[in-house]
């Protein structure tokens, strides 16, 4: 069962009315301090733009909003590291539709944390996971372990760079998992800069750059330009970037 905009699990998110933007992090990230609101139409949301945008402190925010653990896992993880999450959460409102079954936070960061923690929850946990320990595999297989084995559908998934650990194929083995839970009724918000990931069809894709958030197509994001100049004249590029010389 696809989610229409209508049965989706976070319908919208804004500030609270009152709010106030301090002269502190995060309101001193241009788009944050322009940060009015979003509006989820699609059961597939990404949140693209250049590093230091704010993308990923506003999906963190989004994330323990609604319940889930800063440093990732699922609405049972409680442990903390190190915490280094805004306060943005504070100052957000969600517009909360149907109730998940299901949900995870994937933070690429510090997933590693989350590994940790499993091992030491022990408790037939790791059953959720393959049956095998996420720290005796390689980073991107852990992360294939979570997608296989651990999201079960009618739920709500939060991801933060999850291509980081994937090679090109993992990617696009993502995008047909997500085509799967998607058809199980699930919601996914999604930071990345990989055009692949990016490509999910029908999703929704908002742009972060100084002046806020703006809805755009794939092939309009800055990712998707320069990958694709990239793979068609990278000698011209690189040689822009006077990493190659002519001969």
């Amino acid at each position: 069962m696809r989610r229409t905009q209508q049965s989706l699990f976070i319908r919208y998110v804004r500030l609270r009315d009152s709010t106030e933007h301090p002269a502190r992090y995060p309101y001193t990230v241009p788009a944050l301090a322009r940060f009015e609101g979003l509006e989820f139409r699609s059961p597939v949301t990404f949140l693209v733009g250049e590093n230091g945008m704010g993308k990923s402190t506003l999906l963190e925010a989004i994330a323990i909003k609604a319940g889930f653990n800063p440093e990732g896992g699922s609405r049972n993880f409680h442990f903390a590291t190190r915490p280094s999450h805004s306060p943005l959460h504070d100052d957000l409102v969600l517009g909360r539709g149907d109730t998940p079954r299901d949900g995870y936070f994937l933070r690429a960061e510090t997933f590693y944390n989350v590994a940790t923690e499993l091992e030491e929850i022990a408790d037939g946990v790791l059953s959720y996971y393959g049956d095998r320990s996420l720290h005796q595999q390689s980073h991107g297989e852990s992360f294939l372990a979570l997608l296989e084995h651990r999201l079960f559908g009618n739920g709500l998934y939060i991801f933060d760079e999850p291509e980081a650990a994937l090679s090109p194929s993992r990617q696009l083995y993502l995008l047909c998992r997500m085509k799967q839970l998607v058809d199980e009724g699930s919601q996914f918000i999604i930071s990345t800069h990989s055009p692949i990931v990016m490509a999910y069809p029908d999703a929704e894709l908002y742009e972060i750059t100084d002046q806020g958030l703006q809805l755009t197509s794939l092939d309009q994001t800055d990712h998707f330009r320069l990958m694709k100049r990239f793979v068609l004249d990278r000698k011209s590029l690189l040689r822009q970037m006077e990493i190659e010389t002519e001969e």
